[in-house]
């Protein structure tokens, strides 16, 4: 059923090219059954919230669809998954995902919060800089701008509605915050390594660039949180 699943959400995503595609399933799949390894979770409703977790993506089909999960209980119907378990699935996909953090939506079952945490991984480290700089080309934005800062305490109406002015900005306004977003040990542990990678590349970034203006900055930003 699980393999099923995959083959559907393959489909759905394997054209993506803004970060959203089937590799970053596959490591949050990868993550989380990780997570759950140590967390001792049911690794089946896991992997299956893991899978479904951006099919319904409002930056990829629609408020209408993110809101009504379409794509994933299409997929759940058509690959005769339990109705209980769908109904776990769906309550933790209304629930992950950065911009339902911003709202005060939070997931409630440990299967959540692990795929959640596993999600949040992905946009830190390498990975999450790649992730990054592909979803900015895609919307014709720089990857940094010496002259446009940050928007600080980003409002969950003005996240939805925008793409960052850069990824730089998008790191800022997010990325660095995923730290402390994370529900599970196994997340806690992960994102504190990631996160570093993240902090070190923008130092490098900033000294290449002459940017002392953007250390200050930086400084200050970890200092403040």
């Amino acid at each position: 059923m699980i393999e099923k699943v995959k083959a559907k959400v393959s489909e759905l995503l394997n054209k993506d090219d803004s970060g959203h595609g089937m590799e970053h399933v596959n490591r949050v799949l990868e993550l989380s059954l990780k997570f759950a390894e140590k967390e001792n979770r049911n690794k089946e409703i896991v992997s299956l919230i893991a899978l479904l977790h951006d099919v319904d993506d409002y930056k990829l089909f629609g408020i209408d669809n993110a809101e009504n999960l379409t794509n994933a209980k299409r997929i759940m119907d058509d690959c005769n998954v339990n109705r209980k378990i769908q109904e776990q699935v769906c309550l933790a996909l209304n629930n992950i995902g950065y911009s339902k953090r911003l709202k005060g939506c939070c997931p409630t079952t440990l299967e959540g919060k692990i795929v959640s945490d596993a999600d949040m991984c992905d946009a830190l480290g390498a990975n999450g800089i790649l992730r990054v700089y592909t979803y900015s080309l895609k919307n014709g934005k720089p990857f940094f701008d010496k002259n446009i800062f940050p928007i600080e305490d980003i409002s969950a109406e003005k996240y939805t509605s925008r793409c960052a002015d850069s990824s730089v900005c998008h790191i800022f306004e997010k990325i660095l915050k995923l730290k402390d977003l994370m529900l599970t040990t196994s997340g806690r542990d992960e994102a504190k390594n990631r996160h570093q990678i993240i902090v070190d590349f923008l130092y490098h970034l900033f000294a290449e660039e002459n940017a002392q203006e953007w250390e200050k900055y930086l400084n200050l930003y970890l200092i403040e949180r």
